[in-house]
């Protein structure tokens, strides 16, 4: 079977191959994200620490998050992109940068997280659930829609993310 997604850094000296489902797809628009993605927000798909299987060792460099807690971008030692996110709020994820990934067509991203610090010139897709989050004013920027046949995926994700 062929994994789900799939993807690497620009030289291919890291690569990583994913075969369950992602958490969820999202573009994060802090300054922390637009500082190390160079643009206007990190597009960036979390899947399970379990269902990935990475092929490389990325460098990583950590820091705190508008959240206020540790991040750690993945980068790759030789060509230097980005392509891992860890975080200390979700242990059990890990975020893959969507630029990354061999199909990106594959990345649907269902929020706009930390909209308080986008850039004005940044046209964000009016179709996609929107978040104000800063680092003091809200503990949980994700609100998750539970309904219909979504409701086990949504559940999964409620349970990782809060």
């Amino acid at each position: 079977m062929a994994p789900r997604l799939a993807g690497g850094c620009a030289c291919g000296a890291i690569r990583f191959e994913c075969d369950v489902e992602p958490i969820i797809m999202l573009n994060c628009h802090c300054r922390n994200c637009q500082r190390a993605s160079g643009s206007a927000f990190a597009p960036v798909v979390f899947v399970p620490k379990t269902g990935i299987r990475l092929l490389g060792k990325p460098r990583y460099y950590g820091r705190v998050g508008d959240a206020g807690k540790s991040v750690e971008r993945g980068f790759c030692p030789s060509c230097g992109s980005q392509v891992t996110m860890k975080m200390e709020r979700f242990p059990d994820s890990l975020g893959l940068q969507a630029g990354c990934l061999d199909d990106p067509s594959m990345y649907k991203p269902s929020m706009d997280i930390f909209i308080a610090s986008a850039a004005p010139w940044n046209h964000m897709d009016p179709d996609v659930q929107k978040y104000e989050a800063t680092a003091t004013a809200v503990r949980r920027p994700w609100q998750v829609t539970v309904s219909g046949s979504d409701r086990c995926r949504d559940e999964r994700r409620r349970r990782l993310l809060f």
